[in-house]
């Protein structure tokens, strides 16, 4: 496999698409010595076929405000691989949607749905559409009509959206109501439904539940666990909320979030009403956690950054792609952070994730920690499809096992031979050949 000539050649094709682009770059460097190893792979163009998506759905979303304004918003939906499953992924509503971002995540997805073992294939999709600031009836009316275009692309057999960055519960409801009007179908087409009509319990806190469940693992490689640990997370969202409750559960004291606006610093720890105040501050729909700081005077607001100058021995960046940086990086390992686990998707950019590696700390790509989302929405097509609902319990039993079982395919395709665990190599590897072996199976389509 020709690394650099397969880049150049999609850059020649795919200019200015830098997210995407960085996605696949990362993965292809981790399975070269597997291409080397599978010949068959070379042979029947996996990789040719497999970095670009089966297709790429793009249509215009009219909506009307509360004013009797006209806005006309871009959707997309990208389907990119589905050799083990039909496309599963979820929606993006932000301003910085494009292309470029929903290819990345989409080309992710990927390796991360075949990481859980379950049958799914890699998508995604969104609007550049900002929910932030807009009433109820507005983001009705902006579901409602990326729905009118989007039912005809989508199924229970065929792609299964789920909820991302701009769009939960609520944003769902709209969704599905417009497509069971549309289809008169009531089907597991879409997750992240409401408990009273298809929806799984945990699966608003289960990405950060997972993320914690998988650096357990990593920190138990070590012999050590969460408890008397300091923890570091950004974001206040879905992600961030299930990551601090559960850390907290097992022991540990996260001392920070942070929001687009800066990030707060509570050394006493957040837990019991501060948690439940991170909901409200998502319920807000304003987008900052400086409220925070006011709410709980023994917490200091800092705008403008992040928070990885803290002093902390956990890190775990549950906001963006690319939001921890060389410097960031630096300041960590200064800091003596001994592990940092992706909980959003690809937060770390190259240059960061080079410094962890060299400074051997423990370190594992969103694809494998944040896999606990769709895992969980997995779990609710499985019970759409069964026509019945698990409890909590078994839901969170189950995904625990999962996060377990994505643990040990990292180590078992990603340990070196001085015991350090190269946890992007072992993720990339391990998602990559299931795939890959599908594909082949399946000859050239």
């Amino acid at each position: 496999m020709n690394l650099e000539k397969i880049m150049t050649d999609l850059e020649k094709k795919h200019p200015g698409e830098v997210e995407y682009l960085q996605a696949v770059r990362e993965v292809l460097e981790s399975i070269q010595d597997v291409m080397k190893e599978y010949p068959q792979f070379e042979a029947k163009g996996i990789i040719e076929r497999i970095v670009e998506p089966d297709r790429v759905l793009t249509f215009k979303v009219p909506w009307v405000d509360d004013n009797g304004k006209v806005h006309v918003n871009i959707g997309y939906r990208v389907q990119y691989n589905n050799a083990i499953g039909p496309y599963k992924g979820g929606i993006r509503f932000h301003p910085s949607v494009n292309l470029s971002i929903l290819k990345f995540l989409g080309f992710e997805q990927i390796f991360k749905n075949s990481l859980t073992s379950l049958p799914m294939g890699g998508g995604k999709g969104g609007s550049d559409f900002d929910p932030k600031g807009r009433s109820d009836a507005e983001i009705m009316r902006f579901c409602q009509s990326f729905m009118l275009e989007l039912w005809r692309l989508i199924g229970p057999e065929t792609d299964v959206p789920a909820g991302d960055i701009g769009v939960g519960g609520k944003e769902i409801g709209y969704m599905y109501g417009m497509y069971k009007k549309l289809t008169l179908e009531h089907v597991g087409v879409l997750t992240g439904k409401g408990l009273n009509w298809g929806g799984s319990l945990i699966r608003p806190e289960a990405t950060g539940f997972g993320a914690v469940y998988f650096t357990q693992e990593m920190l138990a490689t070590r012999g050590e666990t969460f408890k008397g640990k300091k923890v570091v997370v950004s974001g206040f969202g879905n992600v961030a909320w299930g990551a601090v409750s559960k850390v907290t559960e097992l022991g540990g004291k996260v001392i920070a979030i942070s929001g687009p606006d800066g990030y707060v610093h509570d050394p006493d720890g957040i837990s019991g009403e501060k948690i439940k105040y991170m909901q409200v501050l998502r319920a807000s729909n304003q987008d900052i956690v400086k409220p925070y700081a006011t709410e709980f005077p023994g917490a200091t607001f800092v705008a403008g950054k992040r928070p990885w100058e803290l002093k902390c021995d956990v890190a775990m960046p549950c906001a963006t792609q690319n939001e921890l940086n060389k410097a960031d990086a630096e300041a960590l390992v200064a800091n003596g952070v001994f592990c940092v686990a992706e909980g959003a998707n690809m937060p770390c950019t190259p240059e960061a994730i080079e410094i962890f590696h060299r400074a051997k700390i423990l370190f594992a790509p969103g694809k494998a920690v944040n896999a606990g989302g769709v895992a969980t929405s997995g779990l609710e097509m499985s019970q759409n499809s069964l026509k019945l609902n698990w409890s909590r319990e078994e839901v969170d039993e189950k995904l625990h096992t999962i996060m377990r079982n994505i643990h040990s395919a990292c180590v078992k395709y990603g340990k070196r031979e001085d015991g350090y665990i190269d946890y992007v190599k072992g993720a990339n590897v391990a998602g990559f050949i299931k795939v890959a072996n599908a594909m082949v199976d399946q000859g050239v389509v």
